[in-house]
């Protein structure tokens, strides 16, 4: 379980480290241009007497540090949550294999649970971390070792119990992200009304071209993080169904595969 934790921190930070570079060079050699041009003509077009209004550029809307910034952590909160959609996945397709075969009209007794052990803990190391077979061990030596069906059911639920705490802990990063998002984006908002506001004698004088500059960062900072937000909220809850969900899978699969097959005899 510790290598399990180590190799999934390493990928964050490779993620995060990846997410930088990319988001980065594309705004290097995409949208800074894009939005130098965009505002280069529009000044141009001002300075020509035409005042009519124009839809915003998205290079515009998308060039200032807190929107990078915001990008840059929405690839590394949908990488993290990729990385944890990939393990459920492979958690899943445990769900469709025979971990537990009980022939028609038989019975697992208590002295026949090592048995039926063997083949669960024979699974590859990745495979054997996963819930349902840990589940399916800890039910199987409960009952070998107490003689007792309502053990194993109490040992099975609570091995789920602790998996969907866990999975839900893990999640912290990724809430953390989600909230962070729009903090950002508002500190955008503060720094575009700061700016604005240095602005303001020249908007006395009548030129406001330096207000509405300011007053666009503050704006579209918060625009281009809510948005992202919206999105990482949308996919953490699809993420945190599918986890409730495995678990739920699981209970399920050890109910009608191994304790509806438990007996305990009367010499037992």
């Amino acid at each position: 379980m510790k290598r399990l934790f180590a190799s999934e921190f390493l990928f964050q930070l490779f993620a995060l480290l990846v997410a930088l570079i990319v988001v980065h060079a594309f705004y290097v050699t995409v949208v800074a241009p894009g939005a130098e041009a965009v505002i280069a003509a529009e000044l141009a077009r001002l300075a020509a007497g035409d005042t009519s209004a124009r839809a915003p550029s998205v290079w515009v809307i998308m060039k200032d540090y807190e929107q990078e910034i915001c990008f840059v952590l929405m690839l590394w909160c949908i990488a993290i949550m990729g990385y944890k959609g990939a393990t459920l996945r492979r958690e899943k397709r445990l769900l469709e294999k025979p971990l537990v075969q009980v022939p028609g009209g038989t019975s697992i007794l208590p002295e026949d649970a090592r048995e039926y052990l063997r083949p669960i803990q024979a699974l590859p190391p990745d495979s054997g971390r996963a819930l349902l077979p840990r589940a399916l061990v800890a039910g199987l030596q409960r009952f070998a070792a107490t003689r007792s069906i309502q053990d194993a059911a109490s040992s099975i639920r609570e091995v789920c119990e602790t998996e969907g705490e866990r999975m839900d802990s893990e999640l912290s990063m990724v809430r953390y992200i989600a909230w962070a998002i729009p903090s950002i984006g508002f500190i955008g908002t503060v720094r575009g009304i700061g700016m604005a506001l240095t602005q303001a004698h020249r908007a006395v004088e009548g030129d406001i071209t330096g207000v509405t500059a300011a007053l666009g960062v503050a704006f579209n900072s918060t625009f281009v993080a809510l948005m992202i937000s919206i999105l990482l909220m949308f996919l953490m809850h699809q993420l945190q169904l599918q986890q409730e969900r495995l678990v739920l899978d699981a209970q399920a699969y050890c109910d009608q595969r191994l304790l509806g097959h438990l007996k305990v005899t009367r010499e037992s």
